[in-house]
Parts: C-alpha cells; structure tokens; sequence
C-alpha cells in the first residue's frame, strides 16, 4: 500500500471512530435526559391548565387523563384534538380541550378552552395565531384583557343568540378597526361548548372515544 493511500485510510478510521464516540456520547445524554425533559414540558403545559383552573380543585394528573377527538365541524380542525380532564375524588370537574378557530383573518387561530363541568367557562386562551401584528394583539392577555371576557360565560350566560361580537348583534367586544378575529374566537368557543354540552358524558369517560359530529346550524 502506497503511503497517501495508507494516511487516507488512517485518517478514515480516525473519523469513524470519532462519528462512533460521537454518537455513543449523544445516545447517552439522550437516555438521561429524555425524562428530565418529558417531566419540564408536562410542568410547563400544567401550569399553562393552571392558569385557567387552580391546581386545588382537581387531585388527578390531568395532564395524563387525556384523550384526542376527531370533530372537525365543532373543533375547527380535522386533525385530533387533545382533550385533558380534571376530576377531584373520581369526579369530573373541568375540561381543557385545543380546538382552532378556523377562520381568523390570517389563519387559523389556535385556542385552549376550559370548561367547568356545569358548563361554564373557566377561561379562554389563544395559544398561537397569524393575525396582523396590532390588530391581533388583542389576542393575547398580555397586551388585552379582552380574552379574559370569556370566563364565567356559558350557553345560556349570554343566550345562545348572543354568543356574537357587538357588531353582529352579540355582548362580546370587536377589536378597533377588527372584526373578523374577535367573531372567528367567539365562534369557535361556542362550538366547543355546544360540542362540550352534547358529549359531556363521553368526554369524561374513561375510555377514548373516537367522537365526531356536526354541530347545529347558527
């Protein structure tokens, strides 16, 4: 074997050996941090639930008591939505569900909604949207109290026909200069609560049922 192509070889076993130790190293520090990982992103999603409905009122891991529905005229989406459930003593207690607003006016607006098990509503949260940065602010409880309106309501608290922003006839406030957002919210938070008050017992089955459905024509 001539020198260069001896040196070449040297120098490949070398780089093999390093891609080894490298991957061995990172497959390492995987397996021991995996959980320390699982365990900071379950932390931070309970506290996301906490924000909407005190730790105290449930004694389940609510985070795990999750099941993932299929509705996509009531949900917005027609991928699965997730669906966490608090309980105290075995007893249902509130939902926390991950339903879209389909139509907002630049897209798609993700929201967490959570729902008491007599039907009122705990809170409403906009986890990620594509509004127009001013006219979407409003969105955001750090910039708006106006999501913050939302607990507290229910489908009778306003009635059913009220369940609208002020321009359409409704009790809930537009945004200036922005309706489509604020109606495309509303909307959504009805539909989850009219899906919320037509499955209840399902939704707090134990099991995983794989719901579907279409909500009522408003």
């Amino acid at each position: 074997m001539n020198p260069i192509a001896r040196s070449m070889g040297i120098a490949a076993l070398i780089l093999t050996g390093f891609a080894l130790v490298g991957t061995g190293l990172v497959a390492i520090t995987y397996s021991g941090t995996k959980d320390i990982i699982a365990e900071a992103q379950r932390a931070a999603l309970e506290a996301s639930l906490n924000q909407l409905v005190s730790a105290d009122r449930y004694d389940n891991r609510v985070v795990e008591d999750r099941i993932d529905v299929v509705a996509p005229e009531w949900l917005g989406t027609d991928q699965p939505v997730a669906i966490y459930r608090a309980r105290k003593n075995g007893q249902p207690v509130a939902l926390f569900a991950t339903p879209v607003a389909p139509d907002g006016y630049s897209g798609p607006i993700q929201l967490l909604i959570s729902a008491y098990a007599d039907g009122t509503l705990a809170g409403v949260r906009v986890l990620a949207h594509k509004e127009t940065p001013g006219l979407g602010d409003a969105l955001e409880e750090r910039r708006s109290p106006w999501i913050l309106a939302f607990a507290g309501k229910s489908l009778t608290d306003p009635s059913l026909e009220k369940w609208k922003v002020k321009r359409d006839g409704g009790v809930f406030d537009q945004f200036t200069g922005a309706t489509i957002t604020p109606r495309a919210v509303v909307k959504a938070t009805r539909r989850f609560l009219e899906y919320f008050q037509n499955h209840q017992e399902l939704l707090f089955a134990p099991t995983s049922p794989r719901l579907t459905g279409k909500s009522p024509a408003h």
